[in-house]
């Protein structure tokens, strides 16, 4: 009783504080000048991990194994990833701590928001586990699975962001080159010296900001890779930990079964993103477009699978489907 009093507390404390975190997050973004405000989402980030992984011990010792049983204590564990990956770019990242903080600590508010949503009620309870999860490949394969889940999506978001700054560019440019043009039709060649004066006293400004924006994907792009890449590391040792397990509770390495089959997809969506970094004329927004799209593979294979409670995997479906 004690214990299933103090995992509830601590899920809603967790909930609370990164609900406030992010939401500084987002005016630090506004305002760069208010530096306190992001010293206390920091401050507000760590005690979130904190109480993430004092609810996944507590989970630890009142039910008597790993918490990865189920889709409410993976969703915690995927949580807490996302919480360390963000403790990890706070310390590493020199330069748009901003943007990198508000795109990993989204993420943990995403996953703890829907822990705390209620929807999973019937999973909360702490249940002996089935057989075929009676093994210690349990912590093994599951946690790296969820490791690797968790550097996908933080990768992959970050290349969602380098997208929607690179298009944003495209589009300004292209309107203001339709104005420039309509100006000099309308009104002659003096109105467009004019308009090409004034282009020239912002020549500074302008030069300015485009060199940060190129800074900022130039970063984005770069870390992308390389959390890309370590998540992929995560990806492949689950997969290959969850084939041997498999042989044992099932008798066969691989069984196509739904979980599997979109896991591989997964995998084979980033082994071509990794691909195509190798290839210098496909870097950035090509490579970009395919971590985007593994977005949403990752979403299906981890979430989207669940809904169907069907296959070897369903002890892991979603509490409103029936197995």
């Amino acid at each position: 009783m004690i214990f299933s009093i103090l995992e509830h507390i601590l899920t809603h404390i967790s909930f609370s504080v990164v609900s406030i975190v992010i939401t500084i997050h987002f005016l630090t973004l506004l305002v760069d000048e208010v530096v306190g405000l992001y010293d206390s989402s920091e401050r507000g980030m760590i005690a979130t991990l904190f109480c993430i992984t004092g609810l996944l011990v507590t989970r630890w010792i009142y039910s008597g194994h790993f918490p990865l049983s189920n889709l409410y204590e993976s969703l915690i564990f995927l949580s807490w990833s996302f919480s360390i990956i963000h403790m990890v770019s706070y310390f590493h990242f020199k330069k748009h701590k901003n943007a990198f903080s508000a795109i990993t600590a989204s993420s943990a508010i995403f996953t703890q928001g829907f822990v705390t949503s209620g929807l999973l009620t019937k999973m909360q309870q702490s249940a002996l586990l089935v057989p075929a999860l009676q093994s210690q490949w349990l912590m093994m394969h599951v946690s790296m699975m969820v490791f690797g889940y968790a550097a996908l999506l933080c990768g992959s978001l970050l290349s969602v962001a380098l997208l929607v700054i690179t298009f944003r560019k495209v589009i300004k440019i292209f309107s203001k080159s339709n104005i420039l043009l309509n100006t000099a039709f309308s009104f002659g060649e003096m109105k467009y010296l004019n308009e090409r004066k004034n282009v020239l006293l912002n020549t500074s400004f302008i030069y300015s900001r485009n060199y940060y924006r190129y800074q900022l994907v130039q970063q984005l792009d770069y870390w992308s890779y390389r959390i890309i890449s370590l998540g992929f590391l995560f990806l492949t040792i689950g997969i290959l930990s969850g084939a041997v397990w498999a042989n044992e509770a099932w008798g066969s390495y691989w069984n196509w079964d739904p979980k599997e089959t979109w896991a591989f997809i997964t995998w084979t969506i980033f082994a071509i993103y990794l691909h195509t970094r190798t290839n210098q004329n496909l870097e950035g927004v090509n490579s970009a477009i395919v971590a985007s799209a593994g977005f949403l593979i990752i979403w299906i294979c981890y979430f989207g699978v669940n809904l169907l409670g069907i296959g070897l995997h369903s002890y892991g479906s979603f509490p409103l489907t029936s197995n």
